[in-house]
């Protein structure tokens, strides 16, 4: 199923408004209705990041802050477990083992050969942006400032997305290390050496009733992965006919209309909101391809006229697929 994140997360930015003294009465409204334990769309939580940074307009990367307000309970079990653990390296090791607590998927790579280590992310089926993926990796930082002695910087940072001077000089000062923009993986590199720093909150009492935690919630875990497939599998033929409604949708996946929505309700989303992500996923992709007219691609992706694909493509994505077309590589 589509990637998400623990409601819990939404708290980091609320921690932030309240420390900012900022009231932003309608993106508060929003964050409250997810509780810890909910799970909250990317494109939600994009969204949510997006209004409330909006507001610091004179800053250059408002992200970081954000990032810098974590505490352990923005993390739900998954906190409170790398805490426990032995050394930076079991940390890392229990965070990617558990990461589908966080995002719904296991996403995260750890590589340990040579002088450096590096955890790092590809792009995922849903792109954070470099705002969230910005917040989350200075998270990530200003966590293991607070739990180490003396921490020493990362050796380097990277991000998918590319950024202006200003923004990168801001990165640059908060990580205290070189920050690549436009790489293929989000990543964060250290010297080998340090997966041997203690953590000093360990315990291995707690660490083992964590594990078995841990372990319970990845157990209750839908696993929709099958379902995304079969979705998109149907999805083709179902824009090639024009008709790609919730019902006809259900009836291919032998289910009842009101099955498919509570399935994808897990998700907080409607089958519109499903099927705009996958549209846009799909035209993105045969924007790529020069051999496509904009006519060829609103077709492929279930418009009978061209103006109507364009005028979605906008409300997707705040610009014509022209635009985008112009911007790919």
């Amino acid at each position: 199923m589509a990637m998400r994140i623990n409601g819990a997360w939404t708290g980091l930015l609320t921690d932030w408004l309240d420390e900012q003294g900022l009231d932003a009465p309608d993106t508060r409204d929003r964050l409250a209705r997810y509780a810890p334990d909910d799970t909250v769309p990317v494109p939600v939580w994009r969204d949510l990041l997006a209004s409330g940074l909006a507001l610091a307009e004179s800053e250059p990367a408002p992200e970081l802050a954000v990032g810098a307000c974590v505490q352990p309970h923005h993390v739900g079990i998954l906190g409170y477990l790398v805490l426990a653990c032995e050394t930076l390296g079991d940390a890392m090791l229990a965070y990617q083992r558990y990461e589908r607590l966080f995002y719904g998927e296991q996403l995260a790579e750890i590589d340990a050969t040579g002088s450096d280590a590096e955890i790092r992310w590809p792009q995922g089926p849903e792109p954070l942006g470099l705002q969230a993926d910005g917040a989350a990796i200075a998270a990530l930082v200003t966590f293991l400032r607070r739990q180490l002695e003396d921490p020493p910087p990362p050796s380097s940072v990277s991000f998918h997305e590319r950024a202006d001077s200003e923004r990168t000089r801001a990165y640059e000062a908060f990580f205290g290390c070189p920050v690549t923009f436009g790489d293929t993986h989000v990543r964060m590199r250290f010297p080998v050496q340090h997966l041997q720093l203690p953590m000093p909150r360990r315990d291995p009492t707690l660490r083992a009733l964590l594990d078995r935690q841990a372990n319970a919630q990845l157990r209750l875990l839908p696993d929709d992965q099958r379902l995304e497939e079969r979705l998109n599998h149907h999805l083709l033929r179902l824009l090639a006919e024009g008709n790609p409604s919730l019902e006809r949708m259900a009836r291919a996946l032998h289910m009842a209309p009101r099955t498919l929505q509570r399935r994808l309700g897990r998700y907080d989303l409607s089958w519109q909101q499903w099927l705009d992500h996958a549209r846009n996923r799909l035209a993105q992709q045969y924007l790529t391809d020069p051999a496509l007219s904009l006519n060829d691609i609103a077709l492929l992706v279930g418009y009978s006229e061209q103006s109507a694909f364009t005028r979605a493509f906008h409300r997707w994505n705040h610009q014509s697929p022209g635009r985008f077309r112009q911007t790919q590589p």
